[in-house]
């Protein structure tokens, strides 16, 4: 093949879902690079919202997942951190309360990618390509460090938070009942657990830990044991008792957004587009987002417009600057605003989830917000 509509750089759950995307209208679509090898021991989990599910959904990815790879959210609590005579504040989530099925589905990462690669090799218009193949309009999605993105002399500058995200997959002796469950401690430490089906159906969670670097590499060296007392002292037996199931992994935490998501002929999506705080879960659902933005603006260009018109592309630009700016600036001022450790500022914190949580339309508009509606 010489050339293509569309030449998509980056396998991820991002690069797979446009390419099946816009080969769903009847692009040609090469993928560039050889598929990239299974993950030994992936823990990772992703955090999906209604808009995600329903656009993998369309692409027939989603209903083909295995039962134990997809677990709802329908609860989710987030507390505060508490320390002398200062109480916890607290903040949950109903989808019962907002008249929603789920808040968010939690889903094996590598199950997902693994549909999508099949997926993919089952699409008529998706062709295995050389990188340096012909297209109207090449798609950059190779995540943070895109060497195509830096070709383009795009600027992207990650803000280091100094800090680590933990994952791992954890039982417990208690069955989740598809509660999340949140605490934000002090210096800016988030300890998230995802309610999921593996190692034990219905009583497991996917961890997510953000913490200070040193102390993420601390926690990822010690032992088991001391691990689980670690972690069961901060959860205090709301979750029940946890133990390790997996083995423990970490990343960089950053916050990234590059200064121009598109060109003549080139976009930006996912990562390679913008970074924020995983402390929302809302990584992934940014880069579909991105996904179902740009295959709107291509399936409804003018019929005389070429693929790769600069006009064109800032569409979808302008479509996806007030979410990923928003998002980025609200997990940037979550983390901020937790970093701190002085009395007043938790005292204030606490207060404020206690507030919060008495504001029903407030809620109700930040779960959607999350959700995508």
């Amino acid at each position: 093949m010489q050339s293509v509509d569309v030449l998509v750089k980056g396998r991820g759950a991002v690069g797979s879902s446009l390419a099946l995307s816009l080969a769903a209208q009847g692009l040609t679509v090469g993928m560039a690079g050889s598929p990239e090898p299974a993950r030994a021991g992936d823990v990772r989990t992703y955090a999906l919202n209604a808009a995600s599910v329903a656009l993998l959904t369309e692409l027939k990815v989603w209903d083909s997942l295995p039962a134990h790879a997809v677990s709802p959210v329908y609860d989710m609590v987030v507390q505060g951190d508490a320390t002398g005579e200062q109480a916890a504040g607290r903040l949950s989530f109903s989808a019962w309360q907002q008249g929603l099925r789920e808040l968010a589905v939690i889903v094996d990462a590598a199950a997902l990618d693994a549909q999508l690669a099949t997926a993919l090799r089952f699409s008529p218009h998706v062709h295995n390509v050389a990188d340096n193949t012909t297209a109207a309009l090449t798609a950059l999605c190779e995540g943070r460090e895109s060497a195509a993105r830096a070709a383009l002399g795009v600027a992207f500058e990650p803000k280091a938070y100094g800090h680590r995200a933990l994952a791992a997959r954890l039982a417990s002796d208690r069955a989740h009942q598809g509660v999340a469950r949140q605490w934000f401690r002090p210096g800016g430490e988030v300890l998230a657990l995802l309610p999921f089906e593996q190692p034990v159906p219905g009583a497991s969670y996917g961890l997510v830990w953000s913490c200070a670097q040193e102390r993420a590499e601390q926690l990822q060296a010690l032992p088991v044991e001391e691990f689980e007392r670690e972690l069961n002292a901060i959860t205090g037996g709301a979750a029940g008792q946890l133990t390790l199931g997996s083995d423990r992994s970490s990343w960089p935490l950053a916050l990234a957004r590059a200064d121009a998501v598109s060109g003549p002929g080139w976009v930006l999506l996912g990562d390679a587009a913008h970074i924020v705080h995983p402390l929302a879960g809302q990584g992934l659902n940014l880069g579909l987002g991105d996904v179902a933005a740009l295959t709107r603006v291509l399936a409804d260009r003018e019929a005389w417009r070429p693929l790769g018109d600069e006009k064109l592309l800032r569409r979808y630009a302008r479509e996806r600057l007030a979410p990923t700016l928003a998002m980025g600036e609200l997990t940037d001022a979550l983390q901020r605003l937790f970093a701190h450790a002085s009395p007043a500022a938790q005292g204030l914190r606490n207060r404020g989830l206690d507030a919060l949580d008495q504001l029903t339309p407030v809620k109700r508009w930040l779960t959607q917000r999350a959700l995508g509606l």
